[in-house]
């Protein structure tokens, strides 16, 4: 993940816009898009007021959280690479990509849950 993607993270865990964002920093909307989409670098000078917006150690936007991914074994047909539920000979087939551990977490509390209820 590069600071782009931990940009977008940390916004949408704070449920903030990028318009909102923009106007802490004194900054075009513009400017803030490009950084999340990785399309520039974030200036240095900027970094420190971000982490205080998000409430983050400066560490978090250069974070490389490793990605979980849950895959089933039959062939993804559409080729897109995105999650998805299918169902194949009886069974409930899921493809997704989990980004956090918090949600990784979720899902397998939530799993555990079902496979030992009877």
């Amino acid at each position: 993940m590069g600071v782009g993607t931990n940009l977008k993270r940390l916004r949408n865990k704070t449920k903030l816009s990028q318009q909102e964002i923009a106007d802490k920093l004194d900054i075009d909307r513009a400017t803030y898009i490009n950084w999340e989409n990785g399309t520039f670098d974030v200036k240095s000078q900027y970094i420190p007021k971000l982490a205080e917006i998000f409430d983050v150690e400066l560490h978090e936007f250069f974070k490389d959280d490793q990605k979980i991914h849950i895959t089933n074994n039959i062939e993804n047909k559409d080729k897109t690479g995105t999650g998805g539920v299918g169902v194949q000979k009886g069974k409930i087939i899921i493809n997704m990509i989990i980004t956090d551990e918090s949600s990784a977490i979720k899902l397998s509390e939530q799993l555990e849950k079902l496979l030992h209820k009877k």
